[in-house]
């Protein structure tokens, strides 16, 4: 069933005026919460937004995506800052050692946000727009936007960083699935060459 539904995704950018009820919001989020994170650290923040004002700023700071303005509900996907007290530095050295000087030698911010652990939400991103699909809910990926200006709408700790858009809402005209790849394009077995 889940491969069936995937067939048919496609983005949604219009939406229909009409509210996401509560129970398949919470459906939506649980999906998020029950979501594999790395040392099941869990370390993200799912901001609902419903308010139509808000979610107008948040369109506003997503570079000319004005579409999102027309949807009922985003989830933003929020993930947690790993200091480098937390070892953050380290696990990288180790998975870069080529890299591990210049790992050092990097401004504290601009390591900070290069670090960011986005990774972990696409999970969970990904299983919330999975229900969505279960339930005839439409959704559309948004990774492009201002991170400090939606942090700021958002009101949000400097602990966290918004990290993803998802953005969510019945669909009001039909489409289809943009092509994929054939899967021999995309596979390799034990070796790549």
């Amino acid at each position: 069933m889940i491969i069936e539904l995937l067939r048919n995704r496609y983005s949604v950018r219009k939406f229909q005026d009409k509210k996401i009820p509560d129970e398949i919001l919470r459906n939506l989020l649980e999906a998020g919460r029950l979501s594999p994170s790395g040392g099941n650290e869990q370390p993200w923040l799912f901001g609902v937004v419903t308010d139509g004002d808000l979610i107008k700023e948040i369109a506003g700071a997503a570079y000319g995506q004005e579409w999102i303005a027309g949807a009922p509900l985003l989830i933003i996907l929020c993930i947690r800052i790993i200091e480098d007290d937390r070892g953050a530095r380290e696990i990288q050295k180790k998975r870069f050692p080529d890299h591990a000087d210049a790992i050092d030698a990097m401004d504290k911010d601009l390591y900070t946000a290069l670090n960011l652990e986005e990774h972990q939400t696409k999970i969970a991103g990904a299983h919330m727009a999975l229900v969505a699909l279960e339930h005839g809910i439409g959704s559309t990926w948004v990774s492009h936007f201002e991170v400090k200006k939606v942090a700021e709408l958002l009101k949000l700790s400097n602990q966290y960083v918004p990290s993803e858009i998802l953005v969510l809402g019945y669909p009001a005209e039909e489409s289809t699935c943009a092509p994929r790849k054939e899967l021999q394009e995309l596979i390799f077995y034990d070796t790549a060459d």
